[in-house]
């Protein structure tokens, strides 16, 4: 059991780490050799250019200005300047709501500390119940500040259950009032936004088969029959996996012909060569630039085949669509009703803003869906209940007392004072963050698999599963495999009867062991946030190996998005450990504020000029951080209430059996109250928006704006290469004639326009990378198509 030296101990070590990494930050920053690592977001934005440029060979790696480095703190007051309002222009809206939980937690818990440390500790510590049972149970000096401190019966309870009720009135009035600014802030931000293409666009999934018709054409005349005032066009989506694969392939080959022309462009005298064998180390040598460029040029003859051959195959085409309407109320009907007789055809919902799409799970069969989240189910499960394993052996780093008991011969050793302290105050922590380390990739990858086709959608689903883990393992596995490790002696030989009352006692206990892990991962860990070590050596062994052309220094300087599958529930669980032990050890609030208060300063500074989100959810995320603050109320409750049993207050346990129903009545109100504003679009909100745009704008042409706006991204991948435009003729169905077929496998100059068939149907433009040759896609007037693809 850790003591408040041991306490003491991890205090030193995780301050000093957290010193170290703030001092190395504000000194690497302050480099111009590292400004694209601590600075990327402005970068990105345009609003930073380099300092490197004008300086002398030296102060292009080293900051020479003395009073810079007097300065070095100055990030702090600047990362608090922004306002909300600038960090939702400058960051986004999701980034500014991030920010926000961690100001709920500070209100939360700053009240709730001051009068839990001046009332609940005198209570606790004037009982001395565990100086009685020392002998019996393991415990600590900080064990007395908790609930287990006061003896059986005592009338001291109703304080700690008095507590209970205000503590749960001020968390729900601030979740009440958060969430009601929360959705206010998303519907004034909505309300606020310029035409978006997600507004106009429903994503629709399981579209039926019908003999003889294409998919698109099925689409085509189900919505022309049942939406015909609003309906405006559509993108089939293919799987064209193999033409990804070749889109990567002539990006590569692009990015080495750019490196070869700069570097002739820097020493024109001498061309570039390189040897045509494996990895080019071997075989005969010739010039890099007509080798790259011919091996393009071979490639995109088989990209136009290859695009050709799936376009042709209707059994690449895949029953999703990308359907649009000409206003947001014929939007928002579709998206927000059933369009079938039979509820498990023509899916509707709303289509995720370009940037948000996961392409590659639209090519995943519905009726596969349910059998893969199953599957991911029973392994979340199973994964679940393996990492026990290395929690048990966690906690018997942090109880050493207990397994001394049952195996004296390591005495010896434990009894070294450094040794225990370091085992017990700090070494528990930091394993069990290094166990966690590799969890949310695992577990994004496991939502990957279940099918979400929006990356905001994998995100939290990756998020709750972590949260399930972190409740599971890190908070109850802790406490029982702790309890068990703690008071093992007491176990083994007591009669079963008394192990109810010896959990009761030991519960509590385990607010050592929390402390350890906040100091470990709530300081010292947000500390190397900042510091950004992993991507700051990733940059240089980039920049020193791979980066070639400015592309590549462009993707060396990503810096990426919050990483909100880790984020979130990691928060989640500090408001857990607060709301659990705030009536049973006031003692661990401290600790909890000040991860709140530094947490947020950080966060802060790393959305201002690190990160660059990678889309817009508007704060989707909201719903599931107050369901599982009410979830953290709900436990506190029932925890208490386990514990008040078991210190036999028959009198006063009742009181509390009120609490938890009148909790799950307030979240069922804030459900209904406020998470359709995060669910569905108003009606009312859409017209309006509709009838304002046809006031200010009548000659919109909303065909146009949305006519690209879910083109796959492997036909963006050319950044320096013009998109051309390809009139389309009206068929019926997206198969090529020969004709077309033989212009698009010729790489002659392009036809005129005037050479094309005729058609009746307002000309239609699609996009594609393989400028100047045009290729010539005869699809039906109001469809567009779209690739999804297996990288």
């Amino acid at each position: 059991m850790a003591t408040l030296g041991d306490i003491g101990v991890s205090a030193l070590i995780n301050i000093i780490t957290a010193f170290v990494f703030l001092l190395a930050f504000a000194l690497l920053r302050i480099q111009p050799i590292n400004d694209r690592v601590y600075f990327p977001k402005w970068y990105i934005d345009g609003g930073r250019n380099s300092p490197r440029g004008s300086r002398n060979f030296v102060g292009k790696y080293v900051n020479l200005n003395i009073l810079t480095y007097l300065t070095f703190l100055n990030w702090m007051p600047a990362a608090l300047k922004m306002s909300e309002a600038e960090i939702i222009s400058h960051a986004g809206f999701d980034s500014a709501v991030f920010l926000r939980i961690y100001t709920l937690g500070l209100k939360i818990f700053f009240p709730i500390a001051i009068v839990a440390l001046v009332v609940l500790i005198p209570v606790n510590v004037s009982s001395g119940t565990l100086f009685f049972l020392r002998k019996e149970l393991v415990v600590s000096d900080i064990d007395k500040l908790s609930i287990s401190n006061v003896s059986p019966e005592s009338i001291r309870f109703f304080v700690h259950i008095g507590l209970e009720y205000l503590f749960t009135l001020w968390i729900c009035f601030m979740l009440y009032k958060e969430y009601d600014n929360v959705a206010q802030m998303r519907m004034n931000f909505l309300a606020a936004q310029r035409r978006r293409a997600e507004q106009f666009t429903v994503l629709v999934r399981n579209v039926p088969h019908v003999s003889g018709r294409s998919t698109s054409d099925t689409v085509d005349q189900f919505f022309h029959k049942n939406h015909p005032e609003h309906y405006l066009s559509h993108q089939a989506i293919y799987n064209a996996n193999k033409f990804a694969k070749l889109a990567k392939k002539r990006a590569r080959l692009q990015n080495w012909l750019d490196y070869n022309l700069l570097k002739f462009e820097r020493h024109p005298d001498k061309r570039p060569t390189r040897k045509v064998g494996c990895f080019g180390l071997c075989g005969s040598r010739v010039d890099s630039i007509e080798y790259y460029k011919q091996q393009i040029r071979d490639l995109d003859a088989r990209m136009a085949l290859e695009r050709q051959k799936v376009i042709k195959d209707s059994k690449e085409i895949l029953p999703v669509a990308f359907v649009s309407f000409n206003t947001r109320w014929g939007a928002a009907v579709c998206a927000q009703t059933q369009q079938s007789k039979n509820p498990t055809l023509w899916l509707s919902n709303w289509a995720p803003e370009p940037r948000d799409v996961y392409w590659k799970n639209l090519a995943i069969p519905f009726v596969s869906l349910s059998i893969r989240k199953l599957v991911i189910s029973l392994s979340v499960f199973a994964l679940v209940f393996f990492y026990m394993i290395p929690i048990a052996f966690v906690q018997s780093l942090a109880n050493l007392e207990g397994l001394e008991r049952v195996a004296p011969f390591l005495r010896p050793v434990i009894e070294l004072k450094f040794v225990k302290s370091f085992l017990q105050g700090f070494l528990p922590g930091l394993a069990l963050k290094i166990f966690l380390y590799i969890l949310p990739t695992v577990l994004m990858i496991m939502s990957k698999i279940e099918g979400h086709v929006a990356v905001s959608m994998l995100e939290r689903r990756a998020a709750a599963k972590y949260y399930y883990f972190m409740l599971v393992n890190v908070f109850l596995g802790s406490i029982v495999t702790g309890t068990a490790f703690e008071q093992l002696d007491s176990f083994i030989h007591q009669s079963p009867t008394q192990i109810p009352r010896t959990i009761g006692v030991s519960i509590p206990m385990k607010a050592t062991f929390f402390i350890t892990y906040i100091m470990v991962d709530g300081w010292a860990g947000i500390a190397s946030e900042i510091l950004r070590l992993k991507p700051l050596v990733i940059f240089h062994l980039k920049n020193l190996f791979i980066v070639k052309t400015d592309r590549d220094r462009e993707k060396a300087m990503d810096p990426g998005s919050v990483e909100f599958p880790e984020t979130l529930p990691s928060l989640q669980l500090y408001f857990l450990l607060g709301i659990v032990y705030a009536v049973v050890t006031p003692i661990l609030l401290p600790f909890i504020l000040v991860f709140f208060a530094f947490a947020y300063l950080v966060y802060r500074h790393q959305i201002i000029n690190v990160y660059n989100q990678q889309y817009e959810s508007v704060g989707a995320f909201w719903p599931h951080v107050h369901s599982r603050i009410i979830a953290s109320l709900l436990i506190s409750q029932l925890l208490l209430l386990g514990l008040l049993s078991t210190k036999k207050a028959a009198n006063s346990t009742p009181l509390l059996v009120a609490l938890p129903i009148l909790t799950l009545f307030f979240h069922k109100y804030c459900k209904n109250r406020f998470e359709p504003a995060f669910r569905k679009y108003p009606l009312e909100e859409a017209m309006d928006r509709d009838t304002l745009e046809k006031s200010t704008e009548p000659d919109m042409n909303v065909k146009a704006f949305l006519a690209d706006a879910y083109l796959h991204p492997i036909f963006r991948s050319f950044e320096e290469e013009e998109l051309a435009e390809v009139k389309v003729e009206k068929q019926k169905s997206p198969v090529h004639d020969d004709s077309s077929v033989s212009e698009l496998s010729s790489p002659s100059p392009p036809h005129r326009v005037d050479e094309l068939h005729h058609t009746e149907s307002p000309p239609h433009y699609i996009y594609h990378p393989q400028s100047p040759t045009h290729f010539v896609y005869p699809p039906h007037p109001s469809h567009h198509y779209a690739y999804t693809y297996d990288p």
